[in-house]
């Protein structure tokens, strides 16, 4: 038998063996965690394939390689420099894939419950063990080189790999601790970088030193790579944070119906005019507000925990119609690893079918970001395809004013006597103004010129001054005002609930632009309240000169950092109309029904 039959039957033992042994391994661990469930049955197979596996280890050590085979040094060498190189790398990466799950484990940790943790775990075990599998079964046969034949370098190797090891280790180590107590102060996703900064010193590892242990010295064109991984990586990688990614589609597929209201929705062609008609005394509106879908792989988890907590508050409050007050999606590939803003409104609008819960939405900055893989113009076609023609539950009209804004509409709510009980105007509050970075846009004139003709030709159709309710992602200056005054303690505001924690950009972040629409809604005396999102630590609810400014709870476990392990602030509003056009507006916060 010659070297090349013996090695190629090694190595088949050794994928078998490693095989067995992390079966063995899942079976074991499983038995473990679903002990009380009776898990304890699943001690049976792993005892099986330990036993089969001890058998085979035992049976392949009873037989030697012949001391009569003399292989050709070169193919010995050459094999080995093959497997420790693969082994060293390897190494690398289970270190990587390891410390990704923890950071992702250290953010969830803090609001999560066991069972969500370990459903989160179980989730990623089988990438793991893909990795662990590579890397055990390249050392075994490196060992098997090393038993039979004894190549020059193996102490070297096993150096290398002692070394590779702990340095691994300390960084993952303080990686993990930078990032547990740092997360909050960087704007971007820091494990993005973490990440990043291992695999380039990877990279680089492997273009110095990966020839340390080996026979060969491999020669690379190093100016020639990385010029082709550069291009590589930049053409490809924007093709892959573009792409449609639909990860939480399995639990979306499963959400129950929850919406039992017997509301009559009809839409006017003409005018893009959805007409609620309740049949019951009073109406539940749910605000929701900045929901952040990522839509890719590293905003998975998030995203998940996103819309389960929708669902909770959902089925909690048992809305007639749900209002998204902006940045429903967040295409921003640092913090997502996506650019694609067109998969999470899709799959949020499969999620709001599934409920069967009438729902609106104004849109936020982060919705049509520029370098976003979707147009505004194109997102807006995306959503007219979702309306309400098809689903039945989104109320997005198929035609729009000729304003400034890519979705500014009115929405009747009426009594069972066809009477107005609220005209609800969902306002573009736009994006940003192209002068600066984070320059927030603002609600504009030929938009607040429309809102004041729709009141007027309500207040004639009937006959008196007709009550409103307008929602926008983007806080008006009065909003800053307001707050102003409040910790003043002047007699000005009335305050009702919440609070305003936001820090990181201003305690309330508005346009530097001043709008009409404020003076405007207050000569027209319609609107009893403004509603917005956008500060997501922000939640209060004041009144000032005559109109309640409220603050929606938020819902992102993704765009602020630190906000996945934050509770307080997370959560809706639910404003309960009134047969007679009056309001209650309540906080629901999420921790409060989980509790």
């Amino acid at each position: 038998m010659d070297f090349y039959t013996a090695f190629k039957k090694a190595r088949r033992r050794i994928y078998c063996t490693v095989i067995l042994s992390i079966l063995a391994c899942v079976y074991l661990l499983n038995a473990f965690l679903y002990a009380g469930q009776g898990g304890i049955i699943l001690f049976l197979p792993a005892l099986c394939l330990g036993t089969v596996d001890f058998l085979l280890i035992k049976k392949y050590r009873a037989h030697a390689i012949s001391s009569s085979i003399r292989p050709n040094p070169e193919d010995v060498q050459a094999a080995f420099d093959k497997y420790a190189r693969r082994t060293v790398n390897w190494l690398l990466i289970v270190f990587l894939r390891v410390f990704a799950m923890a950071l992702t484990f250290i953010t969830l940790s803090v609001n999560s419950k066991a069972d969500e943790l370990l459903e989160f775990f179980l989730g990623n075990l089988f990438t793991l063990e893909i990795v662990i599998f590579f890397f055990a079964k390249n050392l075994l046969i490196v060992a098997w080189l090393n038993k039979n034949y004894t190549p020059e370098y193996y102490g070297k190797f096993m150096k290398t790999i002692r070394r590779v090891f702990i340095i691994s280790l300390i960084y993952w180590i303080l990686a993990s601790l930078l990032y547990y107590l740092f997360e909050k102060i960087f704007v971007l996703n820091i494990s993005f970088f973490v990440i990043g900064l291992f695999l380039l010193a990877v990279i680089v590892y492997n273009f110095t030193k990966i020839n340390a242990f080996t026979y060969s010295k491999k020669r690379h064109h190093r100016v020639v790579i990385a010029a082709i991984l550069l291009i590589t990586i930049t053409a490809s990688g924007y093709a892959y944070l573009a792409r449609d990614i639909w990860l939480t589609q399995p639990y979306i597929n499963a959400v129950p119906h929850l919406y039992d209201g017997k509301s009559e929705i009809t839409y006017a062609e003409d005018s893009g005019i959805f007409t609620i008609t309740k049949q019951t005394d009073d109406f539940k509106i749910l605000q929701l507000t900045d929901i952040h879908l990522g839509g890719g792989v590293l905003s998975y988890e998030k995203d998940l925990k996103a819309l389960k907590a929708v669902y909770k508050l959902l089925e909690y409050t048992k809305p007639d119609l749900v209002l998204v007050t902006g940045d429903l999606v967040y295409p921003v590939g640092i913090s997502s690893f996506s650019f694609n803003n067109t998969a999470p409104v899709q799959q949020f609008a499969a999620f709001m079918r599934n409920t069967g819960i009438p729902w609106a939405f104004t849109y936020g900055n982060h919705d049509t970001e520029s370098y976003a893989a979707t147009s505004a113009d194109d997102l807006s076609t995306l959503y007219k395809s979702l309306s309400w023609h098809t689903s039945r539950t989104l109320l997005y009209p198929y035609v729009q004013p000729a304003i400034t804004g890519r979705n500014n509409q009115l929405i009747e709510l009426r009594n069972q006597d066809g009477s107005l009980n609220q005209a609800l105007f969902l306002i573009d509050s736009n994006a940003y103004t192209g002068k600066g970075l984070n320059k927030y846009d603002y609600i504009h004139d030929d938009q607040v010129t429309w809102y004041k003709e729709h009141v007027l030709r309500l207040n004639k159709e009937e006959n008196r001054t007709v009550s409103s309710l307008v929602f926008f992602h983007i806080p008006l200056q009065q909003y800053k005002t307001a707050y102003e005054l409040y910790e003043q303690g002047s007699d000005e505001v009335q305050y009702y609930f919440g609070a305003n924690d936001e820090n990181s950009v201003g305690e309330v972040c508005c346009s530097e632009y001043p709008s009409a629409m404020f003076d405007t809604a207050k000569e027209l005396g319609s609107t009893q309240g403004f509603f917005c999102g956008h500060d997501h630590y922000n939640n209060m609810s004041l009144s000032y000169q005559g109109i309640r400014l409220t603050y929606g709870m938020s819902i992102d476990y993704l765009a602020m950092p630190g906000i996945a392990r934050d509770t307080k602030q997370r959560g809706a509003t639910l404003i309960t109309v009134h047969d007679d056009s009056k309001v209650d507006i309540r906080q629901v916060p999420l921790s409060e029904i989980e509790t």
